[in-house]
């Protein structure tokens, strides 16, 4: 299992930026799908983003597709979710998790919580409108 420790969380003005990170331990980071979900209040944590072990491809909820951004540094074994245009509606916890690619020969966008094993304590955005 993947350790994973978010950062960047705060309180933000509607329309602006924030880039929170996800830093993991281990060695075998690259081998690992990484991906954002958020909880708020009284919700289900739902899906944010992902982005896969072979080659880094992204995808996105189509709530945040066009406004969030996923990459990630292998050398650093960080993920980083880049977030513009931010409304009252993505004020939530911001949780980090990893699936390992076991037997996987091509990367699957995996977007259920179910499939990620590791999970991060979490990270507060605010949005204030």
């Amino acid at each position: 299992q993947v350790q994973l420790v978010e950062s960047g969380g705060r309180l933000v003005q509607a329309g602006g930026s924030l880039r929170l990170s996800c830093a993991a331990s281990g060695r075998t980071f690259s081998s690992y799908t990484m991906g954002w979900f958020r909880q708020a209040p009284g919700k289900e944590r739902e899906f944010v983003g992902g982005i896969t072990w072979s080659g880094g491809s992204t995808y996105y909820a189509a709530s945040v597709k066009g406004r969030f951004t996923i990459s990630r540094d292998d050398a650093k074994n960080t993920v980083y979710l880049q977030m513009n245009n931010l409304k009252a509606e993505d004020t939530a916890v911001y949780y980090c998790a990893a699936r390992f690619r076991f037997r996987d020969i091509v990367a699957v966008p995996y977007t259920s919580t179910a499939d990620f094993g590791s999970w991060g304590q979490g990270t507060q955005v605010t949005v204030s409108s």
